[in-house]
């Protein structure tokens, strides 16, 4: 089997090759446009009358196959829910679980349990990847900072004229945006990089940094062609609401253009944040994988938004602990000591610049990959709830018997 599972969409073959059973979606608008009519069939289970004892629920073959029965006595459909998948009166048996995560629609904890199981389970090509891709988004970074930080840190006893102040309010909205858009261009490539590994621990295989590289490879040039896409679009979600102020020296109308394209910006990126692993595991064209995304995130965009947001506190938090004892280091090792980062000469340093350029890159090479690896299984979750994925998944993780109880209503 080949390190990418290559996963089309619904009804598209994917570069020429069949899917072994195609899904179709229900129509957009319907009363089920979020759920596949493909999906196991619910429990039949009644509850029991007023003191009765329960009767012995029976156990459940091997994936989603019958339930064991008397010769001659009807089976009861296989119950699937998405949610307490722990059994009990009334309760459905638990889902396959090939690899990190049950093959079901997932809850928030299975989601971020299967990024971090990823992480620990195929560390040698998650943290291969993530550190080439931090370094060198931090050089650029570093670049960055050297030619604005001039103008960032004049000293106390010199006079800021008006002139100063504006070319420090440039040089800081120059450093700051270069460090907002090469996280997210980070993200994109760590996330579309790690898709093919993310797919293969959703089925339980292992993974090699050789392997990885070999499934993305032929998909490099769409991979390029997407990067830039998102990238445009995210600078213009959030340069053009503060354009008109900057244009005509505004700062009042720069000041209210500044929200509206963070807003902008917040919607764009979940709107589309999908599109790195339906490009991968799809393997369609940059424009097809922007279609893709936004129609797996319509209707669950606060979701998506939420699932998201929430990674990235996490992510910071963690990342921020991982950092303190770099900027610990720079703040013995800088020129002047504590008093050179109190007046902000020190900032200027090249040793402190390097050393907490290193924390960065430890930082961002550990918690990247949660977030790229909550993103692509937010990905393989959508499709699971919109296209039964899960059905194509198990065949594909060799689970028997999944799905084939025929549905029988409900």
């Amino acid at each position: 089997m080949n390190d990418s599972p290559g996963w089309a969409a619904p009804g598209s073959p994917s570069d020429g090759q069949a899917p072994e059973a195609a899904q179709q979606p229900p129509a957009e608008g319907s009363a089920d446009s979020k759920w596949s009519a493909a999906q196991p069939p619910p429990g039949q289970w009644s509850s029991p009358a007023a003191g009765q004892t329960p009767p012995q629920q029976p156990q459940q073959a091997a994936g989603w196959g019958a339930y064991p029965s008397q010769p001659g006595q009807q089976q009861p459909a296989a119950p699937y829910a998405y949610g307490n998948p722990g059994g009990g009166w009334g309760g459905p048996p638990p889902a396959a679980k090939p690899g990190v995560i049950p093959l079901r629609p997932l809850g928030l904890g299975e989601i971020l349990d299967g990024a971090v199981a990823t992480l620990r389970g195929h560390w040698r090509s998650v943290l291969s990847v993530s550190l080439v891709v931090a370094a060198l988004s931090e050089i650029a970074l570093l670049a960055v900072q050297r030619l604005t930080m001039d103008s960032l840190t004049v000293p106390d006893t010199q006079p800021t004229t008006p002139a100063q102040a504006v070319r420090a309010l440039g040089d800081a909205g120059i450093l700051y945006g270069a460090q907002y858009y090469l996280e997210v261009l980070g993200l994109i490539l760590v996330t579309a990089l790690l898709a093919p590994t993310v797919s293969r621990a959703v089925l339980g295989q292992p993974s090699t940094l050789g392997g990885t590289l070999k499934a993305v490879r032929p998909l490099a040039p769409r991979l390029l062609g997407l990067t830039g896409l998102l990238l445009l679009g995210s600078l213009a979600a959030g340069l053009l609401p503060a354009l008109p102020g900057i244009l005509l020296g505004s700062a009042a109308l720069t000041a209210l253009g500044i929200p509206v394209g963070l807003v902008l910006l917040a919607w764009f990126y979940v709107t589309f944040a999908l599109a790195p692993p339906a490009l991968m595991l799809e393997r369609g064209t940059p424009a097809a994988a922007l279609r893709r995304s936004a129609k797996l995130v319509r209707g669950s965009w606060w979701r998506v938004f939420g699932i998201s947001l929430l990674t990235w506190i996490i992510r910071t938090i963690t990342s921020t602990v991982i950092v303190m004892p770099f900027a610990a280091i720079a703040m013995v090792l800088a020129p002047g000591g504590l008093s050179g980062f109190l007046d902000g000469s020190a900032a200027l340093s090249w040793t402190v610049l390097v050393i907490t350029g290193i924390g960065a890159i430890a930082g961002a090479t550990v918690t990247t990959p949660m977030q790229t690896g909550v993103t692509t299984l937010l990905y393989i979750d959508q499709r699971i709830r919109r296209e039964a994925l899960d059905l194509e998944l198990a065949r594909a993780a060799g689970v028997e018997g999944y799905g084939s109880t025929t549905p029988t209503g409900g």
